[in-house]
Parts: structure tokens; C-alpha cells; sequence
């Protein structure tokens, strides 16, 4: 359909619906999908919401929710709507101890190919975008991952008009043109993205930290995952005297804003990109939000671009920096579920684990405290023997680049099993070491001339 300027008004009024119009577009057996991340569409939500008695089996998809939604409130017996999660939040963990959420496994950068290749049903889309511009436009503003397969592959197409999102400039994908939807609903209530609230860092995160930032240096590319460790380098990196970095990641966070702001991301060596900021979904505080709005320092795409690995191969001293829940003596990273709890998401840590090591002076780091404190008080080693059963291997041992705890950094790469023990459990809270060893001796890991420090 092609539009001249002065009819996309025309034509707004026309596909204008209110809603709970738009929730009567969903029927019993529906496959939904809403936003992703701090974008949901929390208007149309709660109209269908309203409709709990009248639907069956509605199925619903989201990218990790930020909000508990009014359709998980009305329907604790998960009667009429399934929730699922392409990447479990805080949320997403409450309600799947209540047995109200599923996850739903992917390697990040293969999403917007299962949408387009038919692999899933996809019914109704309710899409967060900012108001429409003078050419027909619509931005879907700080998460542009799944959005765009979703709205070329939904058979209805909604989009929630939200005044109080910014405008997030690309790359490409962020827009969605009035001629590609089927009808529009603006939000009453303009709810503002999600403030994220800051998490404190430790001592121990500092000092993994500044073990990372040993190795980093003029030029280098980074990614940082979500957590207070990464958000630490990216302060250090602020007050440090590195320059001319370059971003390509997965989640922008406020890190980057204050690494802009002291002058440390030019992005001039970068191979793709120079120059620009490139991520394919924003969390954090209205600092980050004020920062991105209509900045063309930033490029948003779809995360089958940010996190293809062979593209972040091409980018040169690609310095990868993600979180673990524990990492066992074999190398095994496991970063999203223990023992049959889902904690978060494969995410993007294989996508750029894999990217990094291909990269040209690239490195990739998996960090983690190498103890958690239990409510009694007491320590329980992140370094194990081996993973239990329901917990999740994120990052397979061949693939597993250097683990880092605030006793050091170990890079597995080429190293054999009695190699990787001795180098892991070196990297454990002394206390647990000599365990340790006894167990890496009973999987025959563990060779006499060992040395641990």
C-alpha cells in the first residue's frame, strides 16, 4: 500500500480502535505476543485481561517482563492464559514458582528466524511504539530483537501508541510503517519505560572488575551483560584513562552513558558500525532513556544482527563480559537455570562467546563471585564438581573461553580435563578447594602434580 503525506491521518483514524476492540481480536486457541523488555503493551493487556471468562487456551510470548501482568493476576489457576517467556526477569521467576510461566530456550540471534520460518504460530502481536511521525512511522522505541519478524509474521497486527517511549534511531528494524499494521490503540496512561533499579556493587565484583580491565586497551569493542559486575567495568572504564572504544552489545545499560559521556566511545577503529553505539535492547534508568532518544550516536537492529556471531567475529578486540549462576570442573558454564529453577535466559553469552574467540584479539569473559551466601549465612562454592541435575549448561566446555572470579582469571582454551581442574578450582574460594580436588580425583580430572596456589 502506498500512502501520499496528507492521508496517513486518513488512514490512522480509519485503523484506530479502542482497547477492548483490540482485545476482541483474540480468540480461544490464540497465539499472542507482546513486547519485550521495560516496551509492553500494558493498555491492551489489561483489556484482555477482562476477557478471562470468555477465552480458552490463549497462549501468550513476551521477552522478559518487566511488570506482573494483569492476565497472570485475574487467572492464578492458569486457566485461560499460558505466559511464557523468551527470558525470564525477576517477574517471570515469581511466577513460574506458582507455576504461572514457562521459559521458552533460544539461542538469541536464532529468534527472528524461527518467527520467519514458520517454526511457531503467531496470531495477534501487540506492539509498544512511540506516536506516529510525519511519514507514516512508528518507532518501537528501546527493544527492536524480536519486533520486527514479530510484526511481518503476526496475522493481526496491533500497535499500542505510547507518547512516553523514546524514539530509538538504527540500524534498521526500528520503525514500523501505518501501511504494515492492521489498527492502533493509544495508551491512556503514557506509562514510562521501566526504571531498573541500580544494583550495588560488592568488593568482590569490584575487583573482578579491575582484573578485566588489566587486559583492556586502547580500541577495543565491548559488550557487558546484565549484572552489577559488568556495570562496574563499565564505571571503571569511565574513570580510567582508556580511549576511542567501541560498542557492540546485546543490552545497552547506564554504564554506556557515562562511558559516552567521559569521552571514551568514539567506535573509530570499528570494523562495521564505526562510530555508533549498536545494541539491540535498552534497560535502565531514565538517565539511559533521556540519553537514547532521537541520538544518532545509537543504532538499534534485531538481535539476529547484534548477536550473529560471525558478524561480532568481524569486529576486531571484541571484549565479551557476561555473568555465570556456577561453572564446573569440566568447564561447563551455567548461566540461566539451577537444579529446575529458571533464573534468566541463555541470552546472548553463547552468541558472543562464540563471536569473540573468532574475533581478531578478541576475549571473552564469563565472570562470577566464587561463592554465594545462603540465608543461614553460610558459603556455597560457584566452582562444582559437576552440574546437577535441572541445571542448565549455558556454555558448553568446548566452547568456554576464560572463567574469572575474584581470585583470578583461567582461560580453558586447548586445556585438558586434569588442566581445567587445576585451573578452576585455583580459581574457587579457598575453603572449598581441597573438596575439590577429591571430587575432580574421582572423575579421573585430577593428576598428582597438580599445583593449586
Amino acid at each position: 500500500m502506498t500512502f501520499k503525506s496528507g492521508t496517513f491521518m486518513e488512514e490512522y483514524k480509519k485503523k484506530y480502535i479502542s482497547p477492548d476492540q483490540a482485545a476482541q481480536l483474540v480468540k480461544s486457541g490464540d497465539w499472542v505476543q507482546f513486547g519485550e523488555f521495560v516496551c509492553q503493551p500494558q493498555t491492551c493487556e489489561a483489556a484482555l485481561a477482562k476477557r478471562k471468562d470468555e477465552l480458552e487456551d490463549v497462549k501468550i510470548r513476551l521477552v522478559t517482563m518487566t511488570w506482573m501482568p494483569e492476565v497472570c493476576k485475574v487467572d492464578p489457576e492458569r486457566k485461560t492464559f499460558i505466559m511464557n517467556d523468551w527470558h525470564f526477569s525477576g517477574v517471570s521467576r515469581k511466577l513460574q514458582e506458582s507455576n504461572l510461566c514457562n521459559y521458552i530456550p533460544v539461542t538469541y540471534h536464532e529468534g527472528p528466524t524461527i518467527y520467519d520460518r514458520g517454526y511457531i504460530p503467531l496470531d495477534v502481536s501487540f506492539q509498544p511504539v512511540t506516536p506516529m511521525d510525519k511519514n507514516g512511522f512508528f518507532n518501537i522505541s528501546t527493544s527492536n530483537s524480536l519486533s520486527g519478524c514479530v510484526n511481518r509474521n503476526a496475522r493481526i497486527k496491533v500497535v499500542e501508541v505510547n507518547s512516553s517511549l523514546p524514539v530509538c534511531l538504527g540500524g534498521y528494524g526500528e520503525s514500523i510503517h501505518i501501511s504494515d499494521i492492521d489498527y492502533i490503540v493509544e495508551s491512556p496512561d503514557n506509562p514510562p519505560p521501566v526504571n531498573l533499579p541500580e544494583i550495588a556493587p560488592t568488593a568482590v565484583d569490584k575487583k573482578i572488575a579491575e582484573s578485566i580491565l588489566e587486559d583492556m586497551k586502547d580500541g577495543d569493542c565491548i559488550q557487558l551483560g546484565i549484572g552489577g559486575m559488568p556495570n562496574v567495568v563499565g564505571a571503571l572504564i569511565a574513570e580510567s584513562d582508556l580511549k576511542d572504544l567501541g560498542v557492540h552489545t546485546e543490552m545497552l545499560v547506564d554504564s554506556f552513558v557515562d562511558m559516552y559521556e567521559a569521552g571514551k566511545l568514539s567506535g573509530k577503529h570499528k570494523n562495521i558500525d564505526p562510530g555508533k553505539m549498536v545494541y539491540t535492547f535498552a534497560m535502565g534508568t531514565k538517565k539511559l532513556y533521556d540519553f537514547l532518544d532521537h541520538n544518532p550516536a545509537c543504532a538499534i537492529y534485531p538481535v539476529n544482527y547484534t548477536n550473529d556471531p560471525y558478524l561480532i567475529a568481524r569486529i576486531d578486540n571484541m571484549v565479551c563480559i557476561n555473568n555465570a549462576i556456577e561453572v564446573d570442573l569440566f568447564g561447563q558454564v551455567a548461566s540461566e537455570a539451577s537444579v529446575g529453577r529458571n533464573i534468566s535466559g541463555t541470552g546472548g553469552q553463547l552468541d558472543f562467546i562464540l563471536g569473540s574467540f573468532d574475533s581478531r584479539g578478541g576475549r571473552g569473559y564469563v565472570a562470577l563471585a566464587s561463592t554465594l551466601t545462603k540465608k543461614d549465612g553460610s558459603l556455597e562454592s560457584r566452582i562444582v564438581p559437576g552440574l546437577l541435575p535441572g541445571t542448565i549448561v549455558t556454555v558448553p566446555r568446548s566452547i568456554a573461553f576464560t572463567i574469572i572470579t575474584e581470585y583470578g582469571k583461567f582461560n580453558l582454551k586447548g586445556k585438558s580435563t586434569w588442566e581445567r581442574a587445576e585451573g578452576l578450582i585455583n580459581l574457587a574460594h579457598p575453603s572449598f578447594r581441597d573438596e575439590l580436588i577429591k571430587e575432580a580425583g574421582k572423575f579421573k580430572i585430577w593428576r598428582n602434580s597438580n599445583k593449586i596456589s
